[in-house]
């Protein structure tokens, strides 16, 4: 039987009740209830309520929680010293791995449930938002694209984010071919300008760097690492 609170409201509680939801939207899907997530805690539905408000604001938390992981991780590889094709290859496999890694809240957070009231299905529209001006801005510091820099730049940030979510819904979807090749695929497709573009000054590669058909694509993390 479910039991009252045993802690103070506080992070940690709120993180044990995290932990919970994730595990309870991975085996339900992105219907999870909220009995089934305050029994997969062990405690009342009502503490549950006290905790978060209501289902759209525990929604709320564990998108924050997922779309934070996945901007760090975003962000991380950006910033990682590859050749520029290794980076865009490692960009790419850190959002597809991070799907992979949670799909069941990913569909949450991507995709409606008919009727839903609480806004889940569009929860990560935000944080596409913002991955997409980082892809632009680091296009626009590291690559001489002209005169048309600035704006090439923040049509390609889009463009590719757009491009990465819809492939990255079929192959999750479909399972078509691994990871892997599916990352080779859409770096293949992105290739073209961005191969001949020279770099910027003072986005050089550093010296020992390893050449683009050296470094494969890690396993990166999911939403909430």
């Amino acid at each position: 039987m479910p039991t009252a609170d045993p802690a103070p409201p506080g992070e940690p509680r709120r993180e044990q009740l995290l932990n919970a939801a994730d595990r309870v939207v991975q085996r339900d899907g992105p219907g999870a209830s909220m009995n089934a997530i305050a029994a997969e805690a062990g405690i009342t539905k009502p503490i549950l309520y006290r905790h978060f408000g209501d289902r759209n604001g525990l929604i709320g938390a564990l998108t924050e929680r997922h779309t934070s992981g996945l901007l760090a991780a975003v962000r991380a590889a950006l910033d990682e010293p590859l050749e520029r094709r290794d980076r865009v290859e490692h960009v790419l496999d850190v959002y597809l791995a991070a799907i992979e890694s949670r799909p069941q809240v990913y569909r949450l957070l991507t995709h409606p449930e008919p009727g839903d009231p609480t806004g889940a299905g569009n929860a990560l529209a935000p944080a596409l938002k913002r991955i997409a001006d980082e892809i632009g801005e680091a296009v626009r510091a590291q690559i001489d694209l002209g005169s048309d820099g600035p704006l090439l730049a923040d049509a390609w940030g889009r463009a590719i984010t757009g491009m990465v979510l819809a492939a990255g819904d079929w192959w999750l979807e479909q399972q078509p071919c691994s990871r892997a090749r599916m990352v080779r695929s859409l770096a293949d497709l992105l290739w073209g300008r961005l191969a001949t573009a020279a770099p910027l000054p003072q986005a050089a590669v550093p010296p020992g760097v390893q050449s683009p058909d050296a470094v494969q694509p890690n396993r990166a993390p999911g939403y909430g690492t």
